[in-house]
């Protein structure tokens, strides 16, 4: 199903085999011609992160391509999944995939934040074929313990913002000293894709089963890491991207990622920590010439 809101991109629906309904936005979605690009946002977030990023892509004076943004289940205008144990990442990379076959994407250059970057290691292990370019926005095979606690920490804040200004002030307290780039709109713009008006509260846009379990996560354990699942994105160039103040993907982990992809290059994004807004700053230009560059 298929709704055009006039907003510059198509909203999709498609069902996954377990009977969820997921959204998704489509923009450019006639312009069949070039690589399309498929966008996953991070834990808790959703499509409307990607909005300016798919608008200026999509609309592109010479290299005008398809975008394709998803909201995964749980989130956003996606169907909440009765079973919580469903929200992880082998059962997102396989709604991802379902999402390709739905809107008949054979091969896309991705761009994955945070989770949807590991979304995408596990894509290139079970459908390499699927990936002509891979951005990994301030994520990789090892995740900083304390990049993981700060998303703890702030997905324990209580405080309800009482309208779409005050949760701008909220957002710019827990997280304006790793983001001096942001300006006063792109605080605003964050709170409208965290946010979503439920009646006359302002309620952030995800199920809470997934901010509690991650909240329940022991980080005092090691983790596992992804390199096995990394060195399979060797199919495709890859695009690093790493918030200067990431609490989230080290210096380290991205100097290796480099020495271990034989076509990897690396953007930070100055002023900005996990994760990095990608339309800001140049970043979306970088992008886009990569992007082109992959097809």
């Amino acid at each position: 199903m298929a709704t055009d809101f006039g907003t510059g991109f198509v909203a999709r629906t498609i069902t996954t085999a377990d009977g969820l309904r997921l959204h998704a936005r489509d923009y450019g979605s006639d312009l069949n011609a070039a690589l399309p690009v498929i966008c996953l946002p991070g834990l808790t977030r959703n499509s409307r992160d990607f909005h300016q990023l798919a608008i200026f892509l999509s609309r592109h004076p010479q290299f005008p391509r398809r975008v394709i943004a998803l909201d995964y289940r749980g989130r956003g205008l996606s169907d909440w999944d009765d079973n919580k144990a469903n929200y992880n990442i082998a059962v997102e990379a396989q709604d991802v995939l379902m999402l390709c076959d739905a809107l008949n994407v054979p091969r896309a250059a991705f761009i994955g934040t945070s989770r949807g970057g590991l979304i995408l290691h596990l894509i290139a292990v079970v459908k390499p074929e699927l990936l002509a370019g891979v951005v990994l926005n301030d994520v990789g095979p090892v995740l900083e313990p304390a990049g993981l606690r700060h998303i703890q920490d702030y997905l324990s804040q209580a405080r309800r913002p009482e309208n779409f200004a005050d949760a701008a002030e909220i957002l710019r307290g827990l997280h304006g000293r790793d983001f001096p780039a942001l300006s006063a709109d792109d605080w605003r713009e964050m709170a409208q894709a965290i946010y979503r008006q439920d009646s006359s509260l302002i309620v952030s846009d995800f199920d809470p089963a997934i901010a509690e379990a991650m909240r329940a996560a022991d980080l005092s354990k090691p983790l596992p890491d992804m390199w096995a699942q990394f060195e399979a994105m060797a199919v495709a160039p890859l695009m690093i991207v790493r918030g200067e103040n990431s609490k989230l993907l080290s210096e380290e982990t991205a100097n290796k990622m480099l020495r271990r992809h034989p076509r990897a290059e690396l953007l930070t994004a100055s002023g900005q920590g996990h994760a990095p807004s990608l339309h800001i700053d140049g970043i979306a230009e970088r992008l886009q010439q990569f992007i082109e560059a992959c097809g």
